[in-house]
C-alpha cells in the first residue's frame, strides 16, 4: 500500500496501530499476492493523496471500488481516462448537465473533482478482481469510519452526498452542525429513476458552500483529462 504522509496521517495514525488494522494489512496483502486486487496498491489511498483533510469541501462516499480490470484507481466513481464511462457515473453526468448545465465529457477520470477538495472516498477500499465486495467485512470499514469521523470533526462547512443506503447508513456518524447532509437513491441504472435524477445536489453543494464563504466546487470534467 502506498503510504498517506499528508495531514491524515495525524487524523488516522492510531487505526494503524489496532489490532483490526493489522489483520486487515495482513489479508489485503495475502490477497495481492494470490491473484489480482484492484486498485494498483499503490493507488489504495489516492483519495487522501489527492484531498488533503484540511482541503475537503465534499464527502462523495461510495461503495466499493470497480472490479474489472484497469478501472478502480482508488477514487470512488472515478476510471483512468482510457477507460469506458461506467453507467453510475454516466448517470452522475446527467445529473450534472440537468442540475448546473455542465456537458457531458467523453472520460470518466475524476481527479479534478479530488484537486479541489472533493473526497472521492468508497467505505472498502480493495476488491479481488471481478468480484464484487469480496472485501468487505475485512476490516476497510473501520478504517473509513475513521476517516469519516475525522472529516465530521472539522470545524468548517463540509457537504457529504450520500447516494444509496450504504452510504446513508453513515449518517448517523455525522453530528457536526455545520455540515450539510445530502441524500439521495444511488446513481445505478437500478435506482438513478427513483429520485438520484432531479436530486440537485451539485447546485446545492455549491450554494452551501457559497453561502459559507467557501469556494465552490467547478463540477465541469473537460474532455481532455488532467493527470
Amino acid at each position: 500500500m502506498g503510504m498517506i504522509t499528508n495531514d491524515w496521517l495525524d487524523a488516522v495514525s492510531d487505526e494503524f496501530k489496532k489490532p483490526y488494522y493489522r489483520e486487515l494489512y495482513a489479508f489485503v496483502k495475502d490477497e495481492y499476492e494470490k491473484g489480482p486486487v484492484y486498485p494498483p496498491a499503490d493507488d489504495i489511498f489516492n483519495a487522501f493523496h489527492f484531498t488533503p483533510l484540511s482541503k475537503v469541501k465534499v464527502l462523495l462516499l461510495g461503495q466499493d471500488p470497480y472490479h474489472n480490470v484497469n478501472q478502480a484507481h482508488g477514487l470512488s466513481f472515478s476510471v483512468p481516462a482510457a477507460q469506458k464511462i461506467p453507467p453510475s457515473l454516466q448517470n452522475i453526468y446527467q445529473e450534472l448537465h440537468d442540475d448546473l448545465g455542465c456537458t457531458i465529457p467523453k472520460h470518466g477520470y475524476l481527479k479534478k473533482w479530488a484537486d479541489q477538495g472533493v473526497l472521492l472516498l468508497n467505505t472498502v477500499l480493495t476488491v479481488r478482481a471481478h468480484q464484487a465486495n469480496s472485501h468487505q467485512g475485512k476490516g476497510w470499514e473501520k478504517f473509513t469510519d475513521a476517516i469519516i469521523q475525522a472529516v465530521n470533526g472539522q470545524d468548517r462547512p463540509i457537504v457529504y452526498l450520500l447516494w444509496g443506503r450504504p452510504a446513508q447508513k453513515k449518517a448517523s456518524m455525522l453530528t457536526n452542525p455545520k455540515h450539510l447532509i445530502l441524500k439521495a437513491p444511488h446513481p445505478s441504472p437500478l435506482s438513478a429513476y427513483s429520485g438520484f435524477f432531479g436530486c440537485r445536489h451539485f447546485s446545492q453543494a455549491n450554494a452551501f458552500l457559497e453561502e459559507h464563504g467557501v469556494e465552490p466546487i467547478d463540477w465541469q470534467i473537460e474532455d481532455t483529462a488532467e493527470v
